[in-house]
């Protein structure tokens, strides 16, 4: 036993030393056939003071004076600027793209945030300030507004106090009902591991709101094809891989990444989030409002986000459904996302 451990730690540290070599955590630009850095493109990674915390994000464009777009994450706590290699969300062909991690998440994940300050009024708040510092630095009265996943319970809320800031809001996977979203999928995967008895019995064992479910419900939502995406059934290889893999994070930004993750979920906000009904706090948007389901996904699930879009009181609003998706539609479905977003800004 003791070999085997000796062992196993002498094979982390040979993969930790290959990943600081190989893996410098410089972004990576828009070059020219020639090689050449394109004049007017941004691949960029900083940090900025927001309301007391170093928050940091990263921009990517091929022009910079393309309209700008902020992305909510998801998680809480889960920056998703990592998918794009393995998933190529194509965003910056028509935006300037600002990945922004949240207080207390990946980039902007330090030891020092006060616990009290991770809450949704915060949250929300900070949104707001990162909002008018890219405002301010690329010079435009207003930008739009993308959240993902738990990102959109703080981005519509943020779309709603502050309208003047935004000329739409794009809500991918809408959360509006979180539990009854999970018991949702908690009874889809009892019916889908009909026949498989081994994962059918441990869901049996550990019913929808316990810790027991708790610890095996991303494994088995992902091998069911409705986690992330329909096509990643594995969390090890399609998330903590990945992460590790992405050439444009240092070693120590990567673990930050699961720091902050496990931060997050210890928090009040993350509670906040689980109780929460956003029928009851969103009522009405003063912007354009669009919504992106994937048919496969049961991480939110899309017939409640489209019955909350029914209900919602905007100037316009969609719902688009996309056939071949499941929790992240802009990483499965691009080149059908893109087409919408190019009528959109146009």
């Amino acid at each position: 036993m003791a070999l085997f451990f000796i062992l196993l730690l002498c094979l982390i540290s040979i993969v930790t030393t290959l990943l600081m070599v190989f893996f410098s955590g410089k972004m990576i630009p828009y070059t020219d056939a020639n090689g050449q850095v394109q004049p007017d493109s941004l691949s960029e990674k900083f940090w900025i003071p927001i309301n007391g915390v170093e928050m940091g994000m990263i921009i990517k464009t091929r022009d910079q004076t393309r309209p700008v777009l902020l992305f909510i994450h998801g998680g809480p706590g889960m920056p998703e600027y990592w998918l794009n290699e393995s998933h190529p969300s194509h965003l910056e062909e028509l935006f300037t793209v600002v990945w922004w991690d949240q207080r207390g998440a990946g980039l902007s994940y330090s030891a020092a945030i006060p616990p009290e300050t991770m809450t949704t009024e915060q949250m929300v708040a900070d949104t707001i300030s990162v909002t008018k510092y890219l405002c301010q630095r690329f010079q435009k009265e207003k930008i739009y507004l993308m959240a993902h996943s738990f990102g959109t319970y703080i981005g519509i809320q943020a779309a709603a106090r502050a309208p003047e800031l935004y000329r739409a809001y794009i809500g991918v996977a809408q959360s509006v009902n979180l539990a009854l979203s999970e018991e949702l999928a908690y009874e889809f995967m009892l019916n889908f591991y009909a026949n498989d008895k081994k994962n059918r019995e441990q869901l049996k064992k550990a019913p929808y709101g316990t810790a027991a479910y708790e610890r095996i419900r991303d494994r088995v939502m992902h091998e069911a094809g409705i986690g992330t995406t329909h096509t990643m059934y594995s969390v090890v290889t399609g998330i903590f891989l990945a992460v590790m893999k992405n050439r444009e994070y240092m070693l120590k930004e990567k673990f930050q990444i699961w720091q902050g993750k496990a931060f997050s979920k210890r928090s009040m906000l993350n509670e906040e989030f689980r109780q929460a009904n956003l029928s009851d706090l969103v009522t009405r948007l003063e912007i354009p409002v669009i919504f992106f389901s994937g048919v496969y996904d049961y991480t939110v699930n899309y017939h409640l986000s489209e019955i909350y879009l029914e209900e919602i009181k905007a100037p316009k609003k969609h719902f688009y459904l996309f056939e071949d998706s499941a929790h992240s539609p802009i990483f499965e479905e691009p080149e059908a996302v893109l087409a919408i977003l190019k009528d959109l800004i146009h």
